[in-house]
């Protein structure tokens, strides 16, 4: 009797370190981080990343200012000291916050101190909103690395945690909606995915990155 103890007592306790195993296993794969960057209009952010595999969701928002909960109307209004802003969410087990970083910074011009392409003001500038020392640290090895590629002076600020505030729904996954504009600047009827298209091609998004940044860039063809 006391020997089947002892077996059942090895039997158990083999079950449960397998048990940790495979629990660690599935926390690690459910592990996310998330990051959140500046990049002038929030629709091609999103756009962008949410392209990269790993990447779990990209949302776009406002973070960097006083005013709490704003709308888009008084953020591109002026004075409210936000960003336009998206909220990363990956998994670092698919992609890396470095690999991520540094496709931030060739989507973009950080050289411009007043804005991005043809949206100017406070609310299209560049920066990154570091969670952490981790992240702060590999925030300005990017932003090191971007520089000397350039030769340029990179003006994209490094700041610190902020909260994020979500835009209205009607500006989430505004490149891939199909629902219509009854009017807009690049047409009437039009689809959101249609107008977010002639928009970027209108604001000379992709020219100006591909001019910056040649074959480096990872979201021009």
């Amino acid at each position: 009797m006391k020997k089947l103890t002892q077996v059942k007592a090895l039997v158990l306790g083999a079950l449960i370190a397998v048990g940790l195993v495979v629990q660690s296993g599935s926390a690690r794969a459910a592990g996310t981080e998330t990051l959140t960057v500046a990049g002038g209009c929030f629709w091609c952010v999103e756009a962008d990343f949410e392209s990269v595999r790993g990447v779990k969701e990209a949302v776009s928002g406002f973070a960097g200012g006083t005013t709490p909960n704003p709308t888009y109307k008084q953020v591109t209004a002026g004075g409210t000291g936000h960003y336009e802003a998206v909220q990363i969410t990956f998994d670092p087990d698919v992609v890396s916050r470095d690999s991520l970083l540094a496709m931030f910074f060739r989507s973009v011009d950080p050289t411009d101190a007043g804005g991005q392409f043809c949206d100017r003001g406070d609310s299209y500038r560049t920066a990154i909103f570091a969670q952490g020392p981790a992240q702060k640290t590999a925030a300005e090895m990017a932003r090191a690395d971007a520089q000397k590629q350039l030769g340029q002076k990179v003006v994209t600020p490094i700041l610190g945690a902020v909260p994020f505030y979500p835009a209205e729904a009607y500006h989430q996954d505004y490149y891939k909606s199909s629902d219509r504009l009854a009017f807009s600047s690049v047409g009437i009827g039009v689809k959101k995915s249609v107008a977010y298209k002639r928009y970027r091609a209108g604001c000379g998004r992709d020219e100006r990155v591909k001019q910056l940044w040649g074959s480096a860039a990872p979201f021009v063809s």
